[in-house]
């Protein structure tokens, strides 16, 4: 089993900055990609950004020029930081990773997710 620990939400007025960060935790073999999601209310889960473990990344079009997602290998860990942040920004968000350990084999984990309120 894997656990991800999220740290960094909270309030922020429109145009600030925030950073995110994640830790995974457990019996892990290794780590595919890792990233972040969000979901505001009334609306489904989407995808913020992600990274793989060769590095390469993917951003949604809400967030691209605005935010940069990162990662530790050596520590399981991503970060997210988001720039120029806009009320459309609020949301909780989920860290997300997709790992293989010894009991479970390829599974895809969610943090519990914390919550991100940009006022304006």
């Amino acid at each position: 089993q894997v656990q991800l620990v999220e740290f960094g939400g909270g309030l922020v007025q429109a145009g600030g900055s925030l950073r995110l960060s994640c830790a995974a935790c457990g019996s892990i073999f290794n780590i595919n990609s890792m990233g972040w999601y969000r979901q505001a209310p009334g609306n489904e889960r989407e995808l913020v950004a992600e990274i793989t473990s060769s590095g390469s990344t993917n951003y949604s079009d809400s967030v691209k020029g605005r935010s940069a997602v990162s990662r530790v290998n050596t520590k399981n860990t991503v970060y997210l930081q988001m720039n120029s942040l806009k009320p459309e920004d609020t949301a909780v968000y989920y860290c997300n990773t997709v790992a293989a350990t010894p009991r479970y084999g390829v599974t895809r984990y969610w943090g519990k997710g914390t919550l991100v309120t940009v006022s304006s």
